[in-house]
């Protein structure tokens, strides 16, 4: 069964970056879509950014583009979330995923596994 953890979740202020991280247990990892989605308090689940098995396609919600980098290492089995620029709107609960294959639409639906969240807070 796999098993996704996240951590590098914070408090930071406008303007500031962190780091997200998501460890895969299982041998499978590298046959996986990954994706990182996000859900804020009384809204859905909402796609942030996948990256394709190998690493060579990426996606990325129109609210993130240039702010933030999905990366994986398949030596690892660790997905990653570089965070610039961080705002009060991406404040949320953030979930690392992992799909059979990726869809365009990054929908909640599309993947098969799933972590615990890690908590993202921005203030100004």
């Amino acid at each position: 069964q796999e098993q996704l953890v996240e951590s590098g979740g914070g408090s930071v202020q406008v303007g500031g970056s962190l780091r997200l991280s998501c460890a895969f247990s299982g041998s499978t990892y590298r046959s996986y879509c990954m994706g990182w989605l996000r859900q804020a308090p009384g809204t859905g689940r909402e796609g942030v950014a996948s990256i394709s098995a190998g690493g060579s396609t990426t996606r990325y919600a129109d609210s993130v583009k240039g702010r933030f980098t999905i990366s994986r290492d398949n030596a690892k089995n660790t997905l990653y979330l570089q965070m610039n620029s961080l705002k009060p709107e991406d404040t949320a609960m953030y979930y690392c995923a992992a799909a059979w294959w990726c869809r365009p639409t990054m929908s909640a639906g599309d993947f098969n596994y799933w972590g615990q969240g890690t908590q993202v807070t921005v203030s100004s």
